[in-house]
């Protein structure tokens, strides 16, 4: 279990590295370059379908492997984010801790509770609406 553990890590760190590296203006510059190199070596290969395979085989490859990598950088983000709301959550006095943990409740669930509070907010919108025209009327 200690060498899973040990690949686990190895992984995340390359994920990471590779998908912080992947977002930068300076990749997508390449990647114009790498196709502006294929596009521009056409007429010397007359456009053959050879020629055509090599970027469709690469751009297939590169694609697959970045949905996995980015897939798994997402997923740890929202894990941390989650944490750090349930934190909050947890920590502020008088919320509903119920909410904490909403990320596993069914659907059904969590679209009741959806409900409840966008019937909480049209109500303080309501009461902020009231009170503003009372503090006008005062003027």
């Amino acid at each position: 279990m200690e060498k899973a553990a040990y690949w686990n890590t190895k992984f995340d760190h390359f994920a990471r590295l590779f998908s912080h590296l992947s977002g930068r203006p300076f990749a997508f510059n390449v990647a114009i370059g790498v196709i502006l190199v294929w596009f521009i070596s056409g007429p010397l290969f007359g456009f053959s379908d050879t020629w055509q395979l090599i970027v469709n085989t690469a751009t297939t490859i590169i694609t697959f492997l970045m949905v996995f990598l980015i897939q798994h950088t997402q997923n740890r983000d929202t894990e941390a984010m989650q944490v750090k709301l349930d934190e909050l959550i947890r920590a502020f006095e008088g919320a509903n801790n119920a909410l904490l943990d909403l990320e596993e409740i069914e659907e059904e669930e969590l679209t009741l509770l959806r409900q409840h509070y966008i019937a909480l907010a049209k109500e303080a919108r309501e009461a902020k609406k009231e009170a503003d025209k009372s503090k006008r009327a005062t003027y």
